[in-house]
């Protein structure tokens, strides 16, 4: 299992129900594809761009920390390129120390 994190931004202009919604939505994507989540998302709430960003202001901020097996997660990631509310996402792997740090893996020694 490797340890990632993923950010997602949802569209501003949701009221905050819906985006909170995307919560539930993402996680269940996430272990539909075969991955965990480590403990809960943060919620980062609305927060401003530093430039406007396909003409929109402002947007909601997710993080997540997860386990999964290498390639398992191509197919959600694919999801969320073409999900309409997704602003931008960004999913990447997080190198032993850190994931060790955040507790997602055990020590090798």
């Amino acid at each position: 299992m490797r340890a990632y994190e993923l950010m997602v931004i949802i569209k501003g202009e949701l009221d905050d129900t819906a985006a909170q919604a995307w919560v539930k939505s993402l996680s269940d994507g996430i272990k539909s594809a075969g991955g965990s989540i480590h403990g809960k998302p943060d919620w980062w709430g609305k927060r401003r761009f530093a430039y406007p960003i396909d003409k929109k202001e402002d947007g909601y901020y997710l993080v997540f920390n997860l386990l999964a097996e290498g390639g398992a997660l191509n197919d959600f990631e694919r999801t969320l390129r073409i999900a309409d509310d997704i602003v931008r996402h960004k999913l990447f792997r997080l190198p032993d120390h850190e994931a060790e740090k955040r507790g997602l893996v055990g020590s090798a020694a």
